[in-house]
């Protein structure tokens, strides 16, 4: 066993893999900040989708007063604006990286194409079968959650959080959100792949063993209502009309981003927007490690966390073998 990394991939970031410094004992405060730093500044996927989320609370979301009553004009108005969001980002991005292939094989973890047959998928192809599960399921769940947290927030029903409230949680709530869907995403994960669910469910989202753009939201209609379900929580945590806006669109927007299949977005052949995550990309592959992402070190508490590296893969293979009796 070596801290080598991983044969068979056309591209690995620097190995081993580390996890998040946020819990980590003894607490390193200039580590933590300097993490915080990393992952939103100067430009990052997460500072791009708040953006988004501002524009679209300004210009392209009906008035809280407006969403009391259940109308099909301003839920067709969101479902709109998402089907947009979520062509532009995933489709933008598939046709950067493998309709023109801008970047060629330059950061790009498979070396293998995209399928573009197969059996197993919906329509035939890869790529068609992720579109439509991702739009015709992915973007409605997505829209029907916003509709059901804007009705519940202008009847009283779910707590309304403003900037002349409480500027500063209204500033940390972009910041807590991430990790919240980080502890989150880990322990549904775990139970998508418990056999019963991963059979019926689960296994539609691992038809891609090697991902795009495409690949992230194209989940089974149940895998959608669990997934996009992280957002209830604001049921009971107070929230601003543009933090429901930015908990979706970060939740379905970067799982376009974090499968492009390419580590990042290459300007003057240096990186200059991370994009998809080898950590994950293992999961895809391995299947059976891998489970949250870098976050929370859940991997790393329960055995199942995959650093990149030969002797990691050597463990993540026993443990495999351990699985299957």
């Amino acid at each position: 066993m070596s801290d080598a990394p991983l044969e068979g991939w056309n591209h690995t970031p620097d190995v081993p893999l580390q996890v998040s410094p946020l819990f980590r004992w003894p607490l390193q405060p200039m580590a933590i900040l300097r993490w915080f730093w990393d992952s939103w500044f100067l430009i990052s996927e997460r500072l791009i989708i708040v953006a988004i989320a501002f524009v679209s609370v300004t210009w392209f979301q009906p008035p809280l007063e407006e969403t009391r009553t259940l109308a099909f004009g301003w839920i067709a108005e969101m479902y709109v604006r998402n089907l947009i969001l979520m062509t532009g980002v995933a489709g933008g991005l598939h046709l950067y990286f493998y309709g023109f292939t801008k970047q060629g094989q330059r950061l790009k973890f498979d070396p293998r194409p995209l399928m573009k047959n197969g059996k197993q998928f919906t329509l035939g192809g890869q790529i068609k079968d992720n579109m439509f599960w991702t739009l015709a399921s992915g973007v409605t769940v997505w829209t029907a959650y916003e509709t059901l947290l804007f009705w519940a927030m202008a009847n009283g029903y779910a707590p309304v959080l403003t900037w002349a409230t409480n500027p500063v949680w209204f500033v940390a709530l972009f910041f807590l959100i991430p990790i919240w869907e980080s502890f989150y995403f880990y322990w549904i994960h775990r139970l998508l792949h418990v056999p019963f669910l991963y059979i019926h469910v689960h296994a539609l989202h691992h038809r891609n063993i090697n991902v795009g753009p495409w690949s992230g939201l194209s989940m089974h209609p149940v895998e959608h209502v669990i997934f996009l379900g992280s957002v209830l929580i604001h049921f009971v945590i107070p929230a601003n009309p543009v933090h429901i806006l930015f908990h979706l669109q970060y939740y379905a927007l970067t799982a376009a981003t974090t499968h492009t299949g390419f580590e990042g977005l290459l300007i003057k052949d240096k990186n200059r927007l991370a994009l998809g995550t080898f950590h994950h990309q293992m999961h895809h592959r391995y299947f059976e490690c891998n489970y949250g992402s870098l976050e929370i070190p859940w991997d790393k508490l329960f055995g199942s966390f995959h650093d990149g590296t030969e002797r990691a893969n050597d463990k993540i293979k026993a443990r495999r073998a351990r699985m299957m009796g």
